[in-house]
């Protein structure tokens, strides 16, 4: 069993900053990458940030500059560091670990920490 906790959630107004953490647990054999994903009222589901463990990160143009991510490889734990948030960054914010090689792959996602930017 793999469980995957978010935190670090709620309300901010525009321009403040917030900071997620996204813990996973339990059966990590081989952590192959961990991401955050949002997702805002009557929206898909889309990628902020992906942190491939061996290297390598993707960021959404929509949050370059903005969001910095950081881990600790010690803990399995990932952090997102967003700053100068904006209205259109409202959202469930789920943090996604996927497990294994390349060539397979388990996917675990986390139950999602609601931002919410409004003044």
């Amino acid at each position: 069993q793999v469980q995957v906790v978010e935190s670090g959630g709620g309300l901010v107004q525009p321009g403040g900053s917030l900071r997620l953490s996204c813990v996973a647990s339990g059966s990590i054999f081989r952590i192959y990458d961990m991401s955050w994903y949002r997702q805002a009222p009557g929206k898909q589901r889309e990628l902020v940030v992906a942190v491939i463990w061996t290297g390598g990160t993707k960021y959404a143009e929509s949050v370059k500059g903005r969001f910095n991510i950081s881990r600790d490889n010690a803990k399995n734990t990932l952090y997102l560091q967003m700053n100068s948030l904006k209205l259109e960054d409202t959202a469930v914010y789920y943090c996604n670990v996927r497990l294994g090689s390349s060539w397979s792959l388990s996917n675990y996602w986390g139950q999602g920490t609601q931002v919410t930017v409004s003044s």
